[in-house]
C-alpha cells in the first residue's frame, strides 16, 4: 500500500491531513486542525486527573474526525466493537482491501512509544497501512518514521478500558471531492471556532476559562506551597506536556489562518495570524512563570502576576476572535 507517512505535532489533525491526502485531497496538518474547528480551552473541575482539574486546549477527541469529515463532505466510515475479536478481524480486511486505517489506541500499551514517555491517554490516534507477518505497520504521526506494532500489543492498545476508551474504533476515507468552495469553508469553520471559544455558555469553557484559570491562580494561598506547588506544575503539563499543548495549538491555528490567507487572498487572516502567533508566546510566558514559581526556594513573582498574564492572555483572545467574527460574517 502506498500511503505517505508525515510526521505532525497532533494526533488526530495528523491522521485525518494524512488520510484525506491519501483519498486525493492534499492536505496539512494545520488546515485540517482550521477547517475541523479544533482550537478551543476548557477548565473542568468535574473532570479530575489525578485529583487536579482537567485543562484542555482543544475540542475533545474525535471532534475534528467528524467535523472536518463532514464539511468536506469526504464519505466517513468508522466503527467500534464490543467484541475485540471482530474489532480485529475487522482491521485486517480493511487493509487486505488496501485502504489505510485510522483508529485510536492507548498511548501506555504501544511497545514503540518510549517508556518514559507512556502513559495512560486513550485518545491516542494513528494509521494501519499494512502488515507484515505478526506485525503491523503503522502510522504514528507524531514519530519521525513509520513503525511496527506485534498484534498482540495492538490489540491491547485498540481495547483498553477506562476513560476514552477507544472500543476498538477504526475509520477511514472512502472518498473526498477534491473541489470545494475554500473561502466558504474557511469563513465557516472560524465562524465556528469563534463561537466555540467566544460564546460558550459555561463558566469554565473558552475566553471565560482562561479567566476562571486566572482567578485560581490568583486566590492560591501562599501558606500552601505544597498543593501551590502541585497545582501549577499540573497547569503546565497539562499544557506543554499532554498532546500539543496551549502554545502549541494557538501555533498551529495561526499556521492555518496564515494558510487559509494565502489560498483565498485574503490578508485579514495573514495579521490575525500574527496576532496568534504573539498569544501563543504569551502562554509559553505563562507557562515559564508558572515552573519558575515552582523552582524557587522564595518566591519568584506573586500569584496576581501569573494570573495577570493568563488575564492578558484573555484579552488578546476576544479581540482577535471577535475581529475574526467579524471577517467570517463579511463585516470586515
Amino acid at each position: 500500500m502506498n500511503f505517505q507517512h508525515r510526521q505532525s505535532a497532533h494526533c488526530e489533525s495528523g491522521v485525518m491531513a494524512n488520510l484525506l491526502s491519501h483519498a486525493g485531497l492534499p492536505m496539512s496538518e494545520p488546515m485540517a486542525f482550521g477547517l475541523g474547528s479544533g482550537l478551543a480551552f476548557a477548565y473542568l473541575p468535574i473532570v479530575k486527573l489525578s485529583g487536579l482539574p482537567l485543562i484542555a486546549y482543544r475540542m475533545p477527541p474525535r471532534h475534528i474526525i467528524r467535523t472536518l469529515a463532514k464539511r468536506l463532505g469526504a464519505r466517513l466510515t468508522s466503527a467500534t466493537f464490543r467484541d475485540p475479536e471482530k474489532g480485529r478481524l475487522a482491521l485486517d480486511r480493511a487493509l487486505d482491501e488496501g485502504r489505510p486505517t485510522g483508529m485510536q489506541t492507548s498511548v501506555f500499551w504501544l511497545p514503540y512509544i518510549p517508556e518514559q514517555m507512556r502513559f495512560h491517554f486513550n485518545a491516542h490516534n494513528l494509521v494501519a497501512y499494512g502488515r507484515d507477518g505478526d506485525d503491523y505497520l503503522l502510522s504514528d504521526p507524531v514519530l519521525e518514521e513509520a513503525v511496527r506494532c506485534p498484534a498482540q500489543a495492538l490489540q491491547k492498545a485498540r481495547f483498553v478500558k477506562g476513560a476514552l476508551a477507544p472500543k476498538g474504533l477504526l475509520y477511514w476515507v472512502e472518498d473526498v471531492p477534491r473541489e470545494h468552495d475554500w473561502e466558504r469553508l474557511v469563513r465557516k469553520s472560524i465562524l465556528s471556532t469563534t463561537r466555540i471559544i467566544d460564546s460558550a455558555p459555561l463558566p469554565w469553557i473558552g475566553i471565560r476559562g482562561i479567566r476562571h484559570l486566572a482567578r485560581q491562580v490568583r486566590e492560591l494561598d501562599p501558606a500552601n506551597r505544597k498543593y501551590n506547588r502541585l497545582y501549577l506544575t499540573h497547569i503546565v503539563r497539562m499544557q506543554e506536556e499532554i498532546g500539543t499543548g496551549g502554545a502549541g495549538f494557538r501555533f498551529m491555528y495561526a499556521s492555518f489562518l496564515d494558510e487559509a490567507g494565502q489560498l483565498i487572498n485574503a490578508p485579514a487572516l495573514n495579521e490575525a495570524s500574527a496576532r496568534l502567533t504573539l498569544i501563543g508566546d504569551d502562554w509559553r510566558q505563562f507557562a515559564l512563570a508558572c515552573v519558575r514559581w515552582c523552582r524557587s526556594k522564595e518566591e519568584a513573582g506573586s500569584f496576581a502576576e501569573i494570573a495577570e498574564i493568563l488575564d492578558r492572555i484573555a484579552l488578546a483572545e476576544r479581540g482577535l476572535l471577535a475581529d475574526l467574527s467579524r471577517w467570517s460574517k463579511g463585516k470586515a
